[in-house]
């Protein structure tokens, strides 16, 4: 069976298309097939999904987070959704032929081989020690809150990047693309959902109701966004649990929550690729703009190892 994993590197950029041009660009050169790309100007962030060969996926990413450190200044960066890194965020997610176990020793290498380019690389999700950790601990109060730390206390565990003796890497974050964040995790769903007629406060207050640690659904994480240039308000998730909990479900409660206090949902939208929960009947249940059984993640990698070997 043909080995394939799944990168879904998440870049503070959502406006300068040419840069994520240039992100797809350089993985497909390291023999990655680029599934798609989300970009918008009010996160201001950039979501790239790509599969392949692990050691494909691998060099496409540290050449990203390469590219990301020279193109992308924090500094001037502002942006809705929380961040600490040019190259933000950067899962492995493994898929055919390939178990969780070697996706995590895939991120950890990716990790070291990124600090080496001066961005601090945090662990994550089952990569982290112990499995588990977070990302909002680690993105808590930002990049401006991470370039102001000082460096006692931390472990190897806090901060996994490595010189090329081994010892943990002694910068908290670049002074202008920030840190990684590089973890291995299942595959999940990240989607938005629009609501109208409310305030953000009130939407705040359904996103705290239905995420898990409100004591909502398993596996949900979310918060809710205002978006200015574009004018409209959302709940943005991640479910990291798709086979656990039916997306429609948390879509119904938002629906509620949003009715009780005289607004609507007006439709949501997919970032990235789908898990197998979301059907055609669900993406339909759910007001997906621009759906495509194409989005279904399974199905791509199917009709990749059909077409011959990743990478």
């Amino acid at each position: 069976m043909t080995t394939v994993v799944e990168a879904v590197p998440n870049f503070s950029a959502g406006r300068d298309p040419e840069f994520v041009a240039e992100v797809a660009e350089t993985f497909a050169r390291a023999g990655c097939e680029v599934l798609s790309t989300d970009s918008d100007p009010d996160h201001n962030r950039s979501v790239v999904t790509v599969i392949g060969a692990p050691r494909s996926v691998e060099d496409g990413a540290v050449e990203a987070a390469r590219l990301a450190r020279e193109r992308v200044d924090l500094r001037v960066h502002r942006g809705v959704h929380p961040r600490v890194g040019a190259l933000d965020v950067l899962p492995f997610v493994p898929l055919g032929g390939m178990a969780m176990s070697q996706a995590v020793e895939m991120a950890r290498r990716a990790a070291a081989r990124i600090s080496r380019l001066g961005i601090p690389a945090y662990l994550y999700g089952r990569a982290s020690e112990p499995p588990g950790r977070g990302l909002a601990s680690i993105r808590r109060g930002g990049f401006e809150a991470l370039v102001a730390r000082e460096p006692a206390g931390r472990t190897r565990a806090d901060l996994p990047g490595l010189d090329e003796d081994g010892n943990p890497a002694h910068l908290f974050a670049h002074p202008t693309a920030g840190a990684a964040c590089v973890g291995a995790r299942a595959v999940l769903l990240a989607w938005n959902v629009d609501v109208e007629g409310v305030s953000p406060e009130e939407a705040g207050r359904i996103a705290s109701g239905i995420r898990e640690s409100g004591g909502g659904f398993r596996g949900l994480r979310a918060l809710a966004l205002f978006l200015p240039r574009q004018g409209r308000t959302q709940v943005s998730m991640s479910l990291e649990a798709p086979d656990e909990t039916d997306p429609a479900e948390v879509f119904a409660a938002i629906e509620a929550g949003v009715g009780r206090v005289g607004g609507r949902v007006a439709g949501s939208e997919v970032i990235g690729m789908a898990p197998d929960a979301v059907t055609d009947s669900v993406a339909r249940a759910i007001l997906i703009r621009d759906w495509s059984p194409d989005r279904v993640l399974s199905r791509r990698v199917a009709a990749r190892a059909e077409a011959g070997p990743v990478g």
